[in-house]
């Protein structure tokens, strides 16, 4: 234990010293969090519309005015036919055209089922079909706000919803644990990569090497720094996650930081065999980030796993991201308990399991 102890000693000294090391470790997870926090949301704003009112009637206007006074469209209705709408979608001046036709008005007066046409620029899919949903949720609101002669409302289907878990749809509340979850994966990867392979281009592995210390010993001293590191740096993140964006935690912080213990385990064993493996750090960081970036993609942080194609989910079994931002997310905003998230720790358990003898049999004392 004395011989552990001396080599986490001696791995802060170095940790501390490494100028290079101490932004990455400090530095780059604030101003991701503070940056990706605002930047990364699904939420469209200031979405270039071009009107074309054919009807010129009291009915057209009023739905005119509501899209002008939505938060989310700039509109434009100085288009004079079709052409011009197309022109300003061709050019990138609007993101989509609406068209009232002649007889808008009477349509609906009549309950005849009045049309309207909406047309996308839809080079991003997402966003167009975000687009669609906010145009037709205004649309049909200002349906449901008219009234017959008698006074008595038009006649639709109406409904009830409730918002569990998330009741303000605040997008910083999804997002910033999944940030938080990238953040710790990062740092714990990289650094754990960069570490043994930093040995070999100084020279300092053969020195160790030929010294009586034992495997398991040098890699506990290699890796439970990053392991304290990695969960102090989740600590200070939730604390920026609710000084600036109001994150709820539902959960016990006690289970998200026991499942981030084993967690780590699983990501600095991954950066231990990237770096048994690789003789620079140049290399170790390409191959540390093409599997980041190919787990990023496929976590479920931008885009849903069950959207995914099957051979895509087939793949993301053996992702530890994805089940680790499914466990902060279930913690921080449900309030799950251990009983919830006990088959995630199993998965985790299991890959811990797998991957640290799998390291520690791919170090070997010798060059």
């Amino acid at each position: 234990m004395k011989t552990i102890l001396i080599f986490i000693q001696k791995e802060f000294l170095q940790i501390f010293r490494n100028r290079a090391m101490l932004p990455m470790i400090f530095v780059m997870p604030l101003i991701q969090l503070l940056i990706l926090g605002s930047a990364a949301t699904f939420e469209l704003r200031n979405i270039k519309m071009e009107i074309l009112d054919q009807d010129l009637s009291p009915a057209s206007r009023e739905l005119t005015a509501r899209f002008q006074h939505s938060p989310f469209f700039i509109v434009s209705n100085n288009a004079n036919d079709i052409a011009d709408c197309e022109f300003a979608l061709d050019k990138g001046w609007a993101d989509c055209y609406l068209v009232l036709p002649e007889g808008f008005e009477r349509d609906l007066v009549n309950r005849q089922g009045a049309e309207i046409q909406l047309v996308l620029n839809s080079i991003n899919a997402s966003a167009a079909a975000l687009i669609n949903a906010y145009s037709t949720a205004i649309a049909t609101e200002y349906v449901q706000s008219l009234s017959d002669g008698s006074g008595q409302s038009i006649p639709m289907i109406e409904s009830t919803y409730s918002y569990y878990f998330n009741p303000e749809m605040n997008y910083p509340s999804f997002m910033v644990p999944g940030i938080l979850a990238l953040l710790i994966t990062m740092i714990g990867l990289f650094l754990s990569s960069m570490n043994i392979v930093r040995e070999k281009e100084i020279g300092t592995i053969e020195q160790i090497n030929i010294t009586p210390v034992k495997k398991y010993q040098f890699i506990a001293g290699k890796l439970i720094p990053f392991w304290i590191i990695a969960q102090v740096e989740l600590a200070f993140g939730l604390v920026i996650a609710w000084l600036l964006y109001r994150i709820p935690m539902e959960g016990s912080l006690l289970l998200l930081f026991s499942f981030t213990a084993i967690y780590l385990i699983v990501v600095l064993s991954m950066g231990l065999l990237v770096s048994t493996i690789n003789r620079t750090q140049q290399q170790a960081m390409f191959v540390a980030w093409f599997f980041m970036v190919l787990f990023i993609i496929l976590s479920g942080l931008f885009t849903p796993v069950d959207s995914m194609p099957g051979w895509a989910q087939k793949i993301n079994i053996i992702n530890p991201i994805k089940y680790f931002i499914e466990f902060i997310r279930m913690v921080l905003l449900k309030g799950s308990g251990f009983a919830e998230t006990k088959h995630l720790f199993a998965i985790m358990g299991a890959f811990a399991g797998i991957l640290l003898p799998l390291a520690m049999w791919q170090y070997r004392k010798r060059e």
